[in-house]
């Protein structure tokens, strides 16, 4: 009974604490036009980062590439940017900002792009 009760504890704890952060659902596409187009070798697509916002925190996977991330109000102007360095696991966006915008990570000619609300 107690091993039950113990995991039952353990799931709980677990779910609770998945649902604190809500992960950014990301788009992958390419943002140079004169990056040349394979070389005969088939290859798996670019996977998109994984990153968790809670309020105004961005929590990103340890060992990432580094990636410049631009946060976009609904006329696509750029309102924050800032470079996440490979040794950063989490970035506070300024509290000033608020409602719904675009999030954009760029990684060489990589874009990221994600939807947000604060």
């Amino acid at each position: 009974m107690r091993k039950v009760l113990f995991l039952f504890l353990c799931a709980f704890m677990m779910s609770t604490s998945v649902y604190a952060w809500d992960i950014i659902p990301f788009t992958v596409s390419i943002d140079d036009d004169d990056m040349p187009i394979g070389n005969g070798y088939p290859k798996a697509p670019m996977q998109a980062p994984t990153v968790y916002i809670e309020d105004y925190s961005l929590s990103f996977v340890a060992d990432h590439p580094e990636y410049i991330l631009n946060i976009k109000d609904e006329d696509g102007e750029v309102v924050y940017s800032t470079v996440v360095y490979s040794t950063l696991t989490q970035v506070t966006l300024p509290s000033i900002l608020s409602g719904e915008y675009v999030i954009e990570l760029r990684m060489g000619y990589w874009l990221f792009t994600g939807w947000i609300e604060l």
